[in-house]
């Protein structure tokens, strides 16, 4: 069986590490109630027309597929430990961009869509088309990648600097 963190590491602060795995533990205390929630649906009777059975049942599909991605995500994560200030575009790092044919620049922090941040700081993944062009770049240098609609965007690393937190 190959698992998604063969090869992937994720960078988490200590906080995005604390609140999902406070989501995890959540969710593993409510698996009782989810199970105790079908076994009466399925007291009620004829299962193919019990719409709190099938209710009851897509709940703990969706909280168990949720438990397994937190225990991978969690698993693999490495936590705390900002990413080394050397001017590369890499997971945990604030990216400044700038696309060709702009004038002004974008920042954004290069990290799991699981990290969030406060305030107006958006998050790519570095597996997004835009995380995989720019991964490992250095400051000044260019990269391309594919827009969905099939043109080439050209982007430019301008500065990139350690997640903080703040």
């Amino acid at each position: 069986m190959v698992t998604v963190s063969d090869t992937k590491v994720t960078w988490l602060t200590q906080d995005a590490y604390d609140r999902l795995k406070q989501e995890l533990d959540h969710y593993i205390e409510l698996r009782p109630v989810i199970a105790a929630k079908i076994n009466d649906s399925r007291e009620e009777g004829d299962l193919k027309e019990n719409g709190g059975y099938h209710a009851a049942r897509e709940e703990q599909g969706q909280h168990e597929a949720r438990i397994r991605h937190l225990q991978e995500l969690l698993r693999s994560a490495k936590v705390g430990e900002p990413p080394a200030n050397d001017g590369s575009a890499g997971p945990g790092k604030v990216l400044t961009v700038r696309y060709d044919g702009d004038d002004e620049d974008e920042n954004f922090l290069l990290a799991t869509r699981e990290e969030g941040t406060e305030g107006d700081l958006d998050v790519y993944s570095p597996e997004s088309p835009l995380g995989k062009a720019l991964l490992g770049a250095k400051e000044g240098e260019t990269r391309e990648y594919e827009l969905p609609n099939g043109s080439i965007q050209k982007v430019t690393l301008v500065k990139a600097v350690p997640y903080t937190g703040k």
